[in-house]
């Protein structure tokens, strides 16, 4: 995924999720005083998930009044499951909910802070963090697929050594071979070594 802040960042479609109609309008008012033009406000908590993959903003704002348990944790989920900068403003909090916010992914969480004169510094704290966070998730990504792929080799290997009678040069190099021949990843090759054993049991 890209990073979340495009070419002009005051483009970016910024969702506010709010039901106190006063406090949304806080948050609407200090985004559009610091420039930003596509503020899109949601106030009914209803298929929330739906509605936000309809909106698909950017970027989300998230104000609750005294959130109990169970709406932050609607919240987080939200956080985990869109990938996108989050920033949260609550009323009150304690060091679980911030653990558990931090956990989620809220890029920032304010406690008792909402001033519109602080919602951009907010923001871009949660984009700057996003995209810190998401560079390295797909880092982790990257590093976790070669080492599944170079498990797969390394099976393909075993199997060509039993079966060939092959040493694990020979085996590797036939591997390439193939790759090279059926213009392949070297991974896939291998998984069809391994699916062909398997049903060959």
């Amino acid at each position: 995924m890209p990073e979340a802040r495009p070419k002009n960042e005051l483009n970016l479609r910024v969702l506010i999720v709010d039901q106190n109609v006063m406090r949304a309008s806080i948050l609407e008012e200090g985004l559009r005083e610091a420039g930003y033009l596509n503020v899109i406000v949601l106030r009914e908590m209803h298929n929330l998930m739906r509605r936000i993959v309809e909106i698909d903003p950017e970027v989300i704002v998230i104000d609750l009044e005294n959130p109990n348990r169970d709406v932050l944790e609607q919240m987080f989920q939200v956080s985990r499951c869109v990938r996108r900068p989050i920033a949260m403003f609550v009323d009150r909090s304690d060091a679980d909910m911030i653990a558990a916010a931090v956990d989620a992914g809220v890029g920032s969480y304010v406690v008792d802070g909402l001033k519109k004169e602080r919602v951009k510094a907010v923001l871009d704290m949660a984009i700057s963090r996003f995209n810190a966070f998401n560079k390295l998730r797909e880092e982790l990504d990257l590093a976790r697929q070669a080492l599944d792929e170079r498990k797969i080799v390394e099976r393909a290997k075993g199997i060509l050594m039993k079966q060939r009678g092959m040493s694990e040069e020979a085996a590797y190099a036939l591997l390439r071979k193939a790759a090279m021949n059926e213009n392949r990843r070297l991974s896939e090759v291998a998984q069809s070594v391994v699916t062909a054993a398997s049903l060959l049991k």
